[in-house]
């Protein structure tokens, strides 16, 4: 069976969401909390090293538009398929995933997410919906692997089903 690499949110891209989020407006850092207050974030899922927010962390909300930002790549022209969404980032340079995390991030047993299939034009050209199971990395690369089964599939958005944020990107090896 084929596995597949999430990918996190591109250097270059995290380097701009760190100054103006993809909805143009100042990013505003903060200190992870567990204690339910406004800044409670802790266990958020980081879209810049794929892991979860822990406390003390400075960390930001932004909006990201990841389509967009592909597209800007390779000339593809989305048009209405282009959204934005919300994402936890770190607040400065964090290196990157790091060779602890799972091979698919924020995966735990019941968490909803829809897989949705681009083609290279930016366009929507189906969807799955998951329920992680236990056994999630099966789950992920057998649901990956339908996905990449269409020749036109050339990226593939994991996200979240309840607030729609974006997971991480598989893309076309």
């Amino acid at each position: 069976m084929t596995t597949y690499t999430p990918l996190p949110i591109p250097l270059t891209a995290l380097t701009e969401l760190r100054a103006t989020d993809d909805a143009g407006r100042p990013t505003e850092p903060f200190t992870a909390r567990a204690d339910g207050v406004p800044q409670d974030s802790v266990g958020a899922p980081l879209r810049c090293c794929l892991r979860e927010v822990r406390a003390g962390e400075r960390v930001a909300l932004v909006a990201y538009a990841p389509l967009r930002r592909w597209a800007a790549g390779t000339g593809a022209k989305p048009g209405a398929y282009d959204e934005q969404g919300p994402v936890f980032i770190h607040a400065q340079a964090c290196g990157g995933p790091g060779g602890t995390a799972g091979r698919y991030p924020d995966v735990r047993a019941g968490a909803l997410r829809v897989l949705r299939r681009y083609n290279d034009r930016g366009q929507i050209i189906g969807g799955r919906y998951l329920e992680v199971p236990e056994d999630a990395a099966a789950a992920f690369d057998a649901a990956l692997g339908e996905a990449f089964a269409d020749p036109e599939t050339a990226l593939v958005h994991v996200r979240a089903v309840e607030y729609g944020c974006f997971h991480f990107e598989v893309r076309r090896a």
